[in-house]
């Protein structure tokens, strides 16, 4: 390390800073608390409602009837087991190697670790060192920092005294003490994420429309479930009657098996599971789900923001070639293939420093792809950030060289092109034309370095000596080549895009880089197609989200984008009516990745980016996203399907609590025997159906649509069991009051029950072509031989009507079939009319 005057902080002040809280230690929540999985997955509207129903059953004695209430155990333990395996994946992929760094105390250098410095401490930053607290520049040997992470820019950044390094940033070259300014939780990377922290749950369509079904279901249910239990209680003779006899209890039950009817229990399970084994799926591939409902947020996105670096970049350098400069040949005996092997190689030489920055790492990768290796150098000059150039001087060969004939020795130069032209004797209109043809690269995206070669008659060239105290350009030198580096794309990046063009989503890339480069790489990867992407410079959005989404709609590229920009055009967007989906890798990218409606981290993402996305590609592989889209759109497209099936129950449970309450009639059936039916005709085959796949693009309107499908199958069974209820004990004698009689009435309201869940099933499954017909079938003879299984029939009080009964229920059952048939047609109809008349109004 050079030597300095300073001495540093003392032991008593580093002491009297630590008793302060002065230390550079920061609370970093990776992702969402233990506790707050298991408060967002327990407390909930339907586990309310499910739990109080079950306590009211559970209250009279018969738990048969009390099964339902499993649901809430395995729909609440499925969201938290899930949920706890994100967390701990995530949390493994933010550990970082606790670094230690050198600090300058009591006039000596000391290696601590990074939570033990200090505010004040004098800190040396090394090339390769993130910075771990926020500090001022005091003195500065050529550091350049990468600020990427924190800015998104992805050119680095050189340093001088004075000047201000963040937390965050990365050291790649050079050395630097500085001085802490910020530690801990006041560190500029720490007050950025500090916004970002605060948890958001997913809005999630499906379960929005699921909620709605359970808030209108809570206004409902809890005078229903009063008119029922009085009505149930008059039926068996009154109060007095029914406290004396013990049947309240039945009452109670009955009128539970209404209200549970009501609530579409299954679909809420279902949404989980099919949630849940997605994530699985998705999992599979690298990509991890940190909330479940974020799997349903796929299918409706319509919106995409790309980040430049991390996402369509990997963030790395890459080689790409040699551009020889027009009329350079050598000394006359040289082929142009001889001068640019031999530009090549000492670009080589050049760039095999003891430790070679980024671009040297990317110029050696490829050069050594192509057959390049160490030659010999007799001295060299390394680059400096300074200077933005180095040098070696190559000792001359004999004649049977070839390439060398003739020379002594020559000086290669290799750096930025308008400093080393600079150097050189002035050529007025050749140097011109150099710099128009590096500009042109550098629209193009290209990061471009100049190669000169100055011929020397000895070995005398001291302008090129490493021990010289201030190196310079031979003004002789001559350019020879111009090398082409660029920001290595990802190899899968431009077939992702064209995927997501085919699938009508709009892709935008925000950086921080300037427009002109970001601009070059999305016509590389043809982000629009054949047509040219059209860009934009930050610096003139306005402020006004409005303005600024009229202002973005055809705007494909911005770049020169501050993280608080990033934010605003989300929200600019959102008042378009997009749904928004965000991907980012640094903490610039954190506050919209948290106000999007998805928001995509990848792997090798800042912790806290991370922490506030709902879904981190693991291995940082753009091209998975297509498959996470694919499969969000596979769940909402079943789901919808299924949903129909759950609706139906609810709707008829709804219509029979109603005539059941008007008529003064006992409950047609157990709670048990919808468990039964439902399992069958219901949560089973709406699961399978659910896994199926499907990769239809989202339509607004899910509620709608799965209500206007439940309507006539809700209502074709709820006329049937009523009906039934009406007329069937009257026609075969049964007095209701009577127990047995009761029990033959509910176990035939069973059957109609469980004949037109088959009859919605084999609605919801069409076309009943293949597995799909096979599964109604099977589905329908299980239920059948349940019922010859003494067991199941015992507990689900299931009965098989024999004699007269039988009679009595084939007939039931052909009325409730012409009665299904009947709504089919007639409720969509009377349905139009009414929105018909509506809008006319």
């Amino acid at each position: 390390m050079p030597k300095i005057d300073e001495t540093g902080l003392t032991g008593d002040e580093v002491a009297q800073r630590v008793a302060a809280g002065a230390v550079n230690r920061v609370r970093d929540s990776t992702s969402r608390s233990v506790k707050d999985i298991v408060r967002a997955n327990v407390f909930t509207l339907f586990n309310g409602i499910i739990l109080a129903a079950m306590i009211m059953v559970l209250a009279t004695g018969s738990w048969k009837d009390a099964v339902f209430g499993f649901v809430i155990i395995i729909n609440t333990g499925i969201g938290i087991v899930t949920e706890l395996k994100a967390k701990r994946t995530l949390d493994r992929l933010s550990i970082l190697v606790a670094s230690d760094y050198l600090v300058h105390r009591d006039g000596r250098d000391v290696e601590i670790a990074h939570d033990g410095i200090v505010m004040d401490d004098l800190l040396w930053i090394r090339s390769g060192e993130q910075v771990p607290a926020d500090a001022e520049i005091i003195s500065s040997w050529g550091l350049e920092v990468d600020e990427s992470m924190l800015t998104g820019e992805s050119r680095t950044v050189r340093k001088k005294p004075g000047d201000d390094v963040y937390s965050g940033s990365t050291a790649v070259s050079g050395l630097a003490l500085v001085k802490v300014t910020a530690v801990g939780e006041h560190s500029y990377a720490a007050t950025l994420t500090a916004k970002a922290k605060v948890y958001r749950k997913t809005v999630s369509d499906l379960n929005k429309g699921i909620n709605t079904i359970l808030k209108f279901m809570t206004f409902l249910v809890v005078p229903l479930c009063v008119l029922l239990i009085l009505s149930q209680l008059r039926a068996v003779g009154g109060w007095s009657e029914a406290l004396a006899t013990g049947q309240w209890r039945q009452a109670v039950v009955s009128a539970v098996a209404g209200v549970v009817g009501m609530i579409p229990e299954g679909l809420v399970l279902l949404t989980s599971l099919n949630f849940a084994v997605a994530a699985m799926r998705l999992a599979r591939h690298e990509t991890l789900v940190q909330e479940l409902e974020s799997v349903e947020t796929l299918a409706r996105v319509d919106c995409l923001n790309l980040d430049k670096t991390g996402t369509i970049t990997d963030g790395g350098i890459a080689f790409e070639q040699i551009v020889m400069l027009g009329g350079v040949n050598g000394n006359g005996n040289e082929s142009g293939n001889d001068t640019e092997r031999e530009a090549a190689q000492a670009l080589y030489d050049l760039a095999n420093e003891e430790q070679p920055n980024a671009t040297g790492r990317a110029v050696l990768a490829g050069l050594r792809e192509r057959g390049y290796g160490p030659g010999e150098v007799a001295r060299r000059v390394p680059f400096s950030s300074a200077r933005k150039w180095s040098a070696i001087v190559r000792a001359g060969a004999g004649n049977d060289s070839g390439s060398t004939a003739g020379h002594a020795a020559q000086t290669w130069y290799m750096g930025a092109p308008e400093v080393v032209l600079a150097g050189l004797d002035d050529e007025g209109a050749a140097h011109a034309a150099i710099l128009e043809q590096v500009n042109t690269y550098a629209g193009q995206g290209s990061r471009v370095l100049l190669i000169a070669r100055a011929h020397e008659t000895g070995v005398n060239a001291e302008t090129a000596r490493s021990d010289a105290d201030e190196p310079t350009l031979d003004p002789h030198a001559e350019p020879v080549a111009l090398v082409l580096c660029s920001e290595r794309i990802r190899p899968d990046a431009e077939r992702t895009l064209a995927w997501f063009r085919e699938q009508g989503v709009r892709c935008r890339i925000i950086s921080g880089d300037s427009p002109v480069t970001v601009g070059a790489i999305a016509r590389r990867v043809r982000l629009t197609g054949e047509r040219e992407p059209v860009t934009l410079d930050a610096r003139e959005l306005p402020d006004d989200p409005t303005e600024l989404g009229r202002l973005i709609e055809d705007i494909d590229v911005i770049g020169r984008v501050l993280p608080d920009q990033k934010k605003l055009i989300v929200d600019a967007l959102h008042e378009r009516d997009y749904t928004v989906a965000m991907t980012g890798d640094g903490v610039n990218d954190a506050l919209a990745i948290k106000q999007a409606d998805l928001g995509i981290a990848m792997g090798n993402a800042a912790p806290a980016t991370k922490a506030v996305a709902q879904v981190v590609l693991v291995d940082s592989k753009f091209s998975h996203l297509p498959d996470v889209v694919a499969r969000g759109r596979q769940v909402m497209a079943n789901m919808e399907r299924v949903a129909g099936l759950f609706l139906v129950k609810t709707v008829y449970s709804a219509l029979i609590s109603l005539g059941v309450v008007l008529t003064q009639i006992p409950y047609p059936y157990l709670p048990r025997h919808i468990t039964y039916i439902g399992a069958l005709t219901i949560g089973v085959p709406a699961f399978i159906l659910a896994l199926a796949p499907n990769t239809r693009k989202y339509i607004p309107g899910f509620l709608s649509r799965v209500v206007r499908f439940a309507l006539p199958g809700g209502i074709a069974t709820g006329l049937s069991v009523l009906i039934t209820a009406w007329t069937l004990p009257a026609i075969m004698g049964w007095n209701v009051t009577d127990a047995a009689d009761l029990a033959r009435l509910r176990a035939t309201e069973a059957i109609i029950l469980f004949v037109m869940g088959v009859f919605v099933l084999a609605r919801v499954a069409r076309p009943l072509t293949g597995w799909r017909g096979l599964m109604v079938l099977v589905f329908a003879a299980a239920g059948v031989i349940g019922m010859l299984i003494p067991f199941v029939a015992r507990f689900f009080a299931l009965i098989i009507p024999t004699g007269s009964t039988l009679v009595a229920t084939l007939i039931a059952l052909i009325g409730s079939a012409f009665i299904f048939a009947i709504c089919l047609f007639a409720v969509p109809a009377a349905t139009h009319a009414i929105l018909e008349r509506r809008l006319h109004r």
